[in-house]
């Protein structure tokens, strides 16, 4: 294989990487529990979307189930930015500062 089939090739899996990745962030996932009670959406990158808690089912009020779908979609989405976060860094620092295309940083 001379460098030229090389480079193709890698420009080929790039774009397929970049296709995949378009594909899950617009995926949503549902996830359940207790009966439905509660509802988590992720897209297919595994990035939280939303939060739905049903109400009458877990005893709340709706004014007070809205304001814990606020809280915690807030608290998921700081923990969720730190762990990016810190997963850059480390791929920065594993990869010399390389961009790598798939890594997604």
């Amino acid at each position: 294989m001379n460098i030229m089939q090389i480079m193709k090739q890698a420009q080929s899996i790039q774009a397929k990487l970049k296709s995949s990745q378009e594909e899950l962030a617009k995926m949503e996932l549902t996830g359940e529990s207790a009966g439905g009670a509660v509802k988590v959406v992720c897209d297919g990158q595994g990035k939280f979307k939303s939060i739905k808690l049903n109400a009458s089912e877990l005893s709340l009020d709706n004014d007070t189930a809205e304001e814990l779908e606020d809280l915690i979609t807030v608290a998921i989405n700081q923990a969720s930015e730190k762990a990016s976060k810190e997963m850059e860094a480390k791929m920065k620092a594993a990869t010399g500062g390389m961009n790598i295309p798939g890594l997604g940083f």
